[in-house]
């Protein structure tokens, strides 16, 4: 069972509602000590002084920030302090606005609210807010403070419970205008390209099925793992070289790829029966020894991260 992160409550209005936090998701990522090769020592890092080479206790470390090349303005432990977001323990809603008004681009981390406090009351007011926010399609805005930080916050309905997802503000978002290379307006595609990239779009679109996608790379890493721990002897097969790539004109490559999706059954082929072609294939067929029989699905699009028995 996951343990609450943080206690306080929604403020909305006169309303409170009090809650806990949670974590709604769990990191998968391996991570690996360092070690001396050879001796088996563990690696260690140490806080050590430029000037002298000694190291350096917690205590006599103080904050810097480079204002210009070379230049640094120090600031004290309690000047930071005095600066510090007030710890509050509430979710304060500013507004509510409509969920399809925000992108995804916004949102950083994800936890789930249940309610906290005396049976009855938290949850009641806990699903007062939760119906009438999904009746309305909206989202709560405001700001929290976990730990010592600030942040923009969202509280919307996930799966029949309230959810909170910390939240960018808009001037660390870049501008795509930036970005260089970006076609402008003026890039109009022939309506008889649009007309074709549509129709692959049509072939291959599916439902949203999350389970579908699998790191396969992390599986591929565990099994490798668990295979040395036992004593095994892995072997490295060296990787083809992929070949390069041809360049093709785009409407041929548009019109190569709809006469393929018509190929065969004069339809679509799901994309759970996609296979992979050419050094694709040699590659998911040495994985798929590597890893007990598991196989990459690929499309014209990429690699889908999907295993199957």
């Amino acid at each position: 069972m996951p343990r609450a992160i943080w206690t306080g409550s929604i403020s909305f209005g006169l309303v409170n509602v009090p809650v806990k936090l949670y974590s709604a998701v769990h990191q998968q990522d391996i991570h690996f000590n360092q070690f001396e090769e050879g001796t088996g020592a563990h690696i260690q890092y140490k806080r050590v002084s430029e000037k002298s080479g000694d190291e350096v206790p917690w205590e006599h470390i103080v904050k810097g920030y480079e204002v210009s090349k070379g230049n640094f303005v120090m600031v004290e432990p309690d000047e930071l302090d005095a600066i510090a977001p007030e710890a509050t323990r509430t979710i304060d809603i500013d507004d509510f606005v409509a969920l399809e008004d925000i992108d995804p681009i916004y949102y950083e981390h994800t936890y789930y609210l249940a309610p906290s406090g005396p049976e009855g009351g938290a949850g009641k007011a806990y699903r007062l807010l939760l119906e009438a926010m999904e009746d309305q399609g909206k989202v709560g805005i405001g700001k929290v403070v976990l730990r010592t930080k600030q942040y923009l916050a969202a509280v919307r309905p996930l799966q029949g419970a309230l959810a909170m997802s910390t939240m960018r503000f808009a001037d660390e978002i870049v501008a795509v205008s930036d970005v260089d290379g970006v076609p402008g307006g003026r890039a109009k595609p022939a309506p008889k390209e649009l007309r074709l990239a549509s129709q692959i779009v049509d072939a291959l679109t599916a439902d949203w099925e999350p389970e579908q996608y699998h790191d396969t790379y992390t599986e591929q890493l565990r099994d490798l793992i668990a295979a040395k721990a036992k004593g095994k002897q892995v072997t490295v097969e060296a990787e083809e070289e992929e070949p390069s790539a041809k360049v093709i004109d785009l409407m041929e490559a548009l019109q190569a790829s709809v006469e393929a999706q018509r190929a065969g059954r004069g339809r679509a082929p799901s994309r759970r029966s996609a296979k992979p072609k050419g050094a694709k294939a040699k590659k998911a067929d040495k994985a798929a020894k590597r890893s007990g029989g598991r196989t990459k699905a690929t499309t014209s699009s990429g690699t889908r991260r999907r295993s199957s028995a």
